[in-house]
């Protein structure tokens, strides 16, 4: 199914962005009402309201757009999905890895408390950035004397937290563009580190700092790797949002956090070296179109996403239809000019959303000059970063 982007922006920028003012709505109230007696209480019922808004993602990639999710792990592995907190670690390899992460989080029984490390200007966006925030996630200023401390504070936030929690992290920094993998290899090359070929080089800095303040009650990292088989079109927002399906393969590997190294320099070590063996199997993911080293585990395509659309468009059809008649917007040229300025507001957010996620808008990547051999990330090459963490 291919549909013009503009016959669906307007009706689904609708619909999405009245749903999510209800949600902020009731995150708000919950959050000035509920918060301070309880936190726990308020982390419950956030996790509920949160999916109500979220799962319309969902449904836009399992049924409007159809996407294919295929994962690979290992039974133990897929078993655990869901009943522990875990941290996850993932290249950034297309536009939409981060809704890929929700529907494995929805599969999985815990979209509302799937949480990320985001660029602060996320939390800015209407509707989806506002329910980040109420939800915990954690914002930064990719400047790490400012940084380091809100990680701090946000890992420890997380210690009671009362149900299993998905926390991404995308420590490459930035999502892969072919001028970001170039600047990456001429920045391996001048410091004689293994070239990439398919990966960025791991900004090791928050992953030590999430390892050090979260090993004592995160007993898992999940290391994910997403990979587009040759046959299938790049996913992207826009094509979501057309009606366009594409593949998507994910490989996933748990590994136990107290198995990982105790110094700060031998956990980015081992943060580094899962990203060599992670383009070597992206390598192999090229040559044979599959992650075949792992067991095919399906997902399915659960009809409650469906659901919930179908609530939700109930409710909205039926409020807007009472909010005309009760108003009588469209019976004058003025309320009519009123209705199209709504619209083209709403029509001008979702195309802020979708170039939000569009890997292809942002800054080339520039190479400074190297400090001193081997000494980590402060040397990395200075990537202009998109808008998205």
């Amino acid at each position: 199914m291919s549909i013009p982007a503009a016959a669906v922006i307007v009706p689904l920028g609708l619909f999405f962005f009245i749903s999510g003012l209800f949600v902020n709505f009731f995150q708000a109230i919950c959050f000035v009402l509920v918060r301070p007696f309880s936190k726990n209480t308020y982390r419950r019922i956030n996790r509920i309201i949160a999916e109500l808004l979220w799962i319309e993602l969902v449904w836009l990639v399992d049924w409007w757009a159809r996407v294919q999710i295929k994962v690979f792990a290992d039974t133990e592995t897929f078993r655990q999905l869901g009943i522990e907190h875990a941290l996850v670690v993932s290249n950034h390899k297309s536009d939409i890895d981060w809704l890929v992460g929700w529907v494995l989080a929805q599969r999985a029984g815990c979209l509302g408390s799937a949480l990320a490390v985001m660029k602060k200007s996320s939390k800015l966006l209407p509707v989806i950035g506002w329910s980040m925030w109420f939800s915990e996630y954690l914002f930064l200023e990719r400047n790490w004397a400012k940084d380091e401390s809100t990680l701090k504070l946000g890992f420890q936030r997380l210690k009671d937290y009362p149900l299993p929690f998905w926390l991404a992290l995308f420590v490459e920094g930035t999502r892969f563009t072919q001028a970001k993998l170039v600047a990456a290899q001429e920045y391996a090359i001048s410091q004689g580190l293994p070239v990439p070929r398919n990966v960025l080089i791991p900004r090791t800095k928050g992953f030590v700092a999430a390892v050090s303040h979260m090993r004592s009650f995160v007993p898992a990292i999940y290391e994910v790797t997403v990979g587009i088989p040759k046959s299938s079109p790049q996913p992207t927002m826009m094509r979501l949002v057309k009606g366009q399906s594409s593949v998507v393969h994910v490989h996933i590997k748990r590994h136990n956090m107290k198995d990982l190294p105790e110094s700060d320099d031998a956990v980015a070590q081992w943060c580094r070296d899962v990203f060599i063996a992670k383009d070597a199997l992206l390598d192999k993911h090229k040559a044979d179109d599959t992650f075949g080293d792992q067991l095919y585990q399906d997902i399915g395509r659960p009809s409650k996403s469906l659901v919930v659309i179908t609530a939700w468009a109930v409710t909205i059809v039926f409020g807007v239809f009472k909010f005309l008649h009760w108003s009588a917007l469209l019976s004058s040229w003025k309320g009519i000019a009123i209705s199209v300025v709504i619209l083209g507001v709403i029509t001008a957010l979702m195309q802020v959303l979708i170039q939000f996620s569009q890997s292809e808008r942002s800054n080339p990547a520039k190479v400074a000059p190297a400090k001193s051999r081997n000494t980590g990330e402060s040397s990395l090459p200075d990537v202009k970063q998109d808008k998205q963490h």
